[in-house]
């Protein structure tokens, strides 16, 4: 193993690993440094598709864009997508390999180590330095005897450790005391630093804190990172609750309203992310039907189409959905979300459900088939009306046939290493109603001012101009760097990384 490591836990889910991951992956990469990301094990259901077709946690594929790579399945070897409370379908190496419940991928787990071992070795021998995720907490007692993820690999990489608590929670010196208390006496002593993130106010008013953890531990902080709620980078696998509204929230008259239904089983939410980065849209998550139509309600992408239909029907998101179409609203579909807008899903095979055949929302003619193959192919397409290529991802089992001659949303021009021309999705009303199997499409500047100003152009407000002042990727990732260096100790960074290391700061 000839690259150096260094591994990033945390106190608990959401505290913020996978964008201080990004930040140091940014911060090394900046420093002359050929850098990687690796996650062992990643539980989520926002996913991404890689070159050769391979599906990995998003998160991932953030991390080493920070890197200024191209994600490989090598860095999140294995990735588990929740399709129901107990189970999720296991994917190694970017390809499905069972849904398996709890108990069953916990007696598992350890066979996939060899995986896990080849791909860590596998970067380390590629790169110089690798930056190592962790997943929920070290300290889970009732997940440390499967561990795969944590101290486990910090173990296997002869990685230090920086635990990362989030202080905006509250309680975070209680959390890393307790970590320390709840793990193995032998994996102590990898913890090298605390990193306090999520701050807001005058941080002199933690020294107390820091200076009783020192203390009681031996442990120094590393610093304490401000809470900044516009990164517009991926923070996280999930969306921390106080996202998610069950009403709606305030707007101007001039903004765009865009309702995301927050289903159960919700995959690649991701694909907004860019639209809630824009000034001129007020979107919301919802979990509870509403009393308002918005300008636009997003069915999005889903691990089971067929038990979250169900929950549109139970909850009554799906009558909603269709005083929406009455009222006006922009209703658009997203993978399974597009599913869900046709007439009928058949199930042959049993895929999703024991249901050979499903009802659905019926505002497209479309009858959606599910096969025992999942498509995962990145994909270039152009938009049909506007005549705009965007880049994307499709990632499904469901193959969608239209009963009627209607116009595509898009025309694939390029799956994978293909040259195709393959029509995608489907509007119809005037474009009131559309869907598409096309994950990342609003990731496109200049599809999404398209899609704003259309709207725009209904409200009778004027048009979004075109602005240079937005940054770019690059940009909002050499800020996060900047965000984590101008809040931390580099000294003591360097240290961590390498104590024979000598950089100045």
């Amino acid at each position: 193993m000839s690259a150096k490591t260094i591994m990033v836990q945390g106190t608990g889910s959401h505290v913020g690993k996978s964008v201080i991951t990004a930040a140091l992956c940014r911060l090394l990469r900046q420093k002359g440094f050929r850098v990687a990301p690796f996650k062992a094990q990643n539980m989520s259901n926002n996913s991404y598709v890689t070159a050769d077709g391979g599906e990995i946690g998003r998160a991932q594929a953030v991390q080493a864009e920070a890197c200024g790579i191209q994600p490989t399945v090598h860095m999140n070897p294995i990735l588990l997508k929740p399709n129901s409370d107990l189970g999720a379908q296991v994917i190694v190496w970017g390809k499905p390999v069972k849904t398996m419940q709890a108990r069953e991928y916990q007696f598992h787990a350890s066979s996939f180590l060899r995986q896990v071992k080849q791909s860590l070795h596998l970067l380390t021998e590629q790169y110089e330095v690798v930056v190592i995720e962790g997943a929920g907490s070290p300290a889970e007692i009732n997940l440390q005897e499967h561990d795969i993820v944590n101290m486990k690999i910090a173990e296997l990489a002869d990685a230090p450790v920086i635990l990362v608590g989030d202080i905006d929670r509250g309680g975070v010196f209680a959390s890393f005391v307790g970590t320390l208390e709840l793990i193995p006496e032998k994996d102590r002593g990898r913890i090298k630093a605390f990193l306090i993130n999520k701050f807001r106010g005058d941080a002199s008013l933690l020294q107390p804190g820091i200076d009783y953890l020192f203390d009681r531990t031996g442990i120094p902080t590393l610093g304490i990172i401000p809470y900044e709620s516009k990164l517009g980078i991926l923070e996280e696998d999930g969306l921390s609750d106080e996202r998610i509204q069950t009403n709606w929230k305030p707007q101007s008259p001039d903004q765009i309203s865009i309702d995301v239904i927050w289903l159960p089983r919700i995959s690649n939410f991701t694909d907004f992310a860019p639209l809630d980065q824009e000034e001129s849209v007020a979107l919301t998550y919802l979990r509870e039907v509403p009393d308002h139509f918005p300008d636009v309600c997003i069915i999005p992408g889903t691990k089971s189409t067929v038990a979250d239909l169900q929950f549109l029907k139970a909850t009554g998101f799906d009558c909603w959905i269709q005083e929406c179409v009455k009222h006006g609203t922009t209703v658009i579909g997203i993978c399974g979300g597009y599913q869900m807008l046709g007439q009928r899903i058949l199930d042959p095979l049993g895929v999703e459900s024991n249901d050979v055949e499903t009802q659905v929302l019926g505002l497209i003619p479309a009858v959606t088939t599910f096969r025992s193959e999942k498509m995962t192919k990145q994909i270039r397409a152009m938009h049909f009306e506007s005549k705009i290529e965007v880049k994307g991802y499709e990632i499904h089992m469901g193959e969608t046939q239209l009963l009627e001659t209607l116009r595509p949303m898009f025309q694939v021009t390029k799956r994978g290493g293909d040259q195709v021309a393959l029509d995608d999705g489907v509007s119809v009303q005037n474009g009131q109603i559309w869907g598409t199997y096309l994950h990342g499409i609003f990731d496109s500047s200049k599809f999404r001012t398209y899609f704003l100003n259309e709207l725009r152009k209904w409200k009778k407000l004027p048009p979004l101009q075109p602005s240079n002042d937005a940054p770019t990727r690059e940009q909002l990732y050499d800020r996060l760097a900047d965000l984590v260096r101008s809040n931390i100790r580099l000294d003591l960074f360097y240290r961590i990384l390498d104590r024979q290391l000598s950089i100045g700061v």
